[in-house]
């Protein structure tokens, strides 16, 4: 039967490690845990920092086309401005 899972090996300063190692043991979970949540919560932090750039970028928008409101943006998305 094939390996579900994905041995990784890399090097972090002792004192990281020295966290994570500390983070595990308090939690009773294993490093193994830990560490696939934490790429859970930065995969959720970079979709929300993607999702503000994207929200500045729209409001910058709008106040260079004096773009008032959601119905201002639609009447010229479908071309009846």
């Amino acid at each position: 039967m094939a390996r579900v899972s994905k041995v990784l090996s890399f090097s972090l300063p002792p004192e990281t490690a020295g966290k994570i190692e500390s983070l595990a043991r308090s939690e009773n979970r294993s490093r193994s845990e830990l560490l696939r949540e934490m790429v859970s919560v930065y995969e959720r932090y970079r979709a929300e920092e993607e999702w503000q750039e994207l929200f500045a970028f729209g409001e910058e928008t709008a106040r260079r086309f004096h773009i008032k409101n959601e119905d201002e943006l639609f009447k010229i998305l479908r071309g009846a401005a």
